[in-house]
């Protein structure tokens, strides 16, 4: 049985697209001889859609849009993941079984997270059945996502009870740093303790904060990895099973058997009678605006892993193309200061958007080194995009003299420092406004969680490229950049070498305000990933003195993180979607 794995990047809320491209990989699958073709979760809105799915003439525009691809299943049988109105207020996370020019069938996810970054409670109604597909071929037991991550669930009562073949599980499963072998590990058993081919389908690109990685697998019913399909990139794999080999060693799990278990007969070659209905007076879709580029139908097989650092670094590049691209950005801008963090972003940009769409911008002041002034020119250089020279000077001295009567007998502090970051921040969005540039942020997760950056200053922007990386991994990311061409790379020894500074008095350093980045980071990781108390951190060896100042830091800069740019997650827990704290708050510990 030959099946098509259409690991696409979908865009939220764009039906006419999304549903064009399901339509074209379709028409491709069928001339690659595949049976069976299936797309990501939710392809048809894009995920997540969000409180779209409030909105019940989206909901009826999805509706239409699977609608209109009855028409191209024809002669193969389609799994497309779309939200359905199920009436009486009961709103479903689903998938569309197209065959034989019907809909035949339609599962709706039973598990619905509530966790992380998912909501997925406040928009949808659980199903009540396990869904299986009788095909002439083999029996394919449906499920969704989250349905096939927990053991004794869906996927077992699809195989032992439901005597099915082969699972096929389409996700859009967010991404972050060593999420993929997490997924394989999980998988593996599922496939070992339901005793069948597992299929997962999963999506890939960027929205908003989340990646998607792809990385769609099968694995056999011994749990012997099949197929890997790439990371971060799109692919139409097509994959041949033999559901016979299932058949040999099923049932060696365990099943509560929590749901029924419906049957439904489906051949592609036939049309089916009594269809689901899913949308009153279904009209075809509207058109794309373009024709659809899909990846050519390839013959799928084991494609290694990404190397842990190779893998962020490809997730920040997606991040920040489908940021631009799917929000109608040309060109970005940022601030290149000569520091390791810009010289990062500026990489990852470029790499993203190509050399023509990325433009820098240094803004020296009177305490800018001139070894930091050289490396941003030398950076820009390396990567072939202009560098325009904005001098600060004028306008600090101007903001200096029209706050002296208000400072008059106060030493320069923060405030002053703070000046310079602000006047920088306003630069940068003139020439967004003046050009129609999206400004990208340059600060890394270690000072976003310490309140380590200026509001309205450096945290002035569209788009937070490096906002969930810790400052020791940003070092690893450069090093590895650097390393992907004959030395030297793009980014120049000093700027890695050099004690970080902003740069905004006299001889400064990071470290002046902060412990060491390798002590900071790990006090981070415990405290906002792990949520581990102070006790526990400092438990684990880590000075209390330095714990509580940490710890009080980050609490003490909720406020700024909520007025900060959207940034790409590439961790476990990220700010944003994933840590919601109130501002304010007095519990500590």
């Amino acid at each position: 049985m030959r099946l098509a794995l259409a690991q696409l990047d979908p865009t939220v809320g764009d039906l006419a697209g999304n549903t064009s491209r399901v339509r074209a990989a379709i028409a491709a699958a069928r001339a690659a001889g595949a049976q069976v073709v299936a797309f990501p979760e939710l392809m048809i809105s894009g995920y997540p859609p969000e409180d779209l799915v409030l909105k019940d003439h989206f909901l009826h525009d999805c509706a239409e849009a699977v609608a209109s691809l009855t028409v191209a299943a024809d002669g193969i049988l389609a799994v497309v993941g779309v939200p359905l109105d199920q009436g009486e207020g009961r709103i479903s996370n689903a998938a569309a079984v197209l065959s034989g020019g019907h809909v035949a069938a339609v599962y709706h996810k039973l598990l619905l997270p509530n966790y992380a970054v998912f909501d997925e409670d406040r928009y949808f109604h659980p199903g009540s059945r396990v869904l299986v597909l009788q095909c002439p071929e083999a029996r394919i037991g449906l499920n969704i996502c989250e349905d096939i991550w927990y053991p004794c669930g869906p996927t077992e009562e699809a195989a032992l009870l439901g005597r099915a073949d082969l699972i096929l599980n389409i996700s859009m499963s967010p991404y972050h740093a060593g999420k993929g072998r997490e997924r394989e590990e999980m998988l593996c058993r599922r496939a070992r303790d339901a005793g069948a081919y597992v299929v997962y389908v999963n999506g890939v690109g960027g929205q908003d904060e989340l990646i998607f990685d792809g990385h769609s697998v099968v694995f056999g019913p011994e749990g012997d990895l099949l197929v890997r399909g790439p990371q971060f990139q799109e692919a139409l794999l097509l994959v041949d099973v033999d559901p016979l080999a299932a058949r040999d060693v099923r049932g060696k799990g365990t099943s509560p058997h929590s749901w029924p278990v419906e049957v439904v007969e489906v051949d592609p070659a036939a049309p089916a009678a009594g269809s689901p209905r899913v949308a009153a007076g279904a009209v075809p879709s509207p058109a794309a605006t373009t024709e659809p580029v899909i990846p050519e139908a390839e013959t799928a097989h084991i494609v290694p892993l990404l190397s842990p650092e190779a893998e962020v670094y490809r997730a920040l590049m997606l991040g920040v193309r489908d940021y631009v691209e799917k929000n109608d950005f040309r060109h970005v801008v940022l601030g290149l200061s000569g520091g390791i963090d810009s010289a990062l972003t500026a990489c990852v940009a470029v790499d993203a958007l190509g050399c023509g769409r990325v433009n820098a911008v240094t803004m020296p002041s009177r305490y800018s080194s001139a070894g930091t002034r050289f490396d941003a020119e030398i950076t820009a250089a390396n990567l072939g995009i202009e560098l325009l020279e904005l001098s600060i000077e004028s306008v600090f001295a101007a903001y200096l003299d029209t706050l002296t009567p208000a400072f008059a007998g106060r030493s320069p502090d923060a405030a002053e420092e703070n000046l310079q970051a602000r006047i920088r921040g306003n630069l940068l969005m003139a020439l967004s406004n003046k050009f129609g540039w999206l400004v990208l942020t340059t600060g890394n997760k270690s000072e976003m969680a310490v309140g380590y950056a200026t509001l309205y200053g450096d945290m002035a922007g569209g788009f937070a490229v490096i906002k969930d990386v810790p400052k020791t991994l940003v070092y690893r990311l450069a090093d590895y950049r650097n390393g992907l061409q004959p030395r030297p790379g793009p980014i120049p020894a000093s700027t890695i070498e050099r004690p970080p500074s902003a740069e905004l008095r006299p001889d400064q350093t990071d470290q002046d305000s902060l412990p060491p980045y390798d002590l900071l980071d790990r006090i981070i990781q415990a405290y906002v990933v792990e949520d581990q108390s102070v006790q526990q951190i400092v438990a684990a060896g880590i000075p209390r003195v330095e714990v509580e100042r940490v710890v009080t830091m980050i609490d003490r800069n909720e406020y700024k993180r909520r007025q900060a740019a959207p940034g790409i997650r590439i961790t476990p827990k990220a700010f944003g979607k994933d840590r919601r704290l109130p501002i304010t708050n007095r519990y500590r510990g």
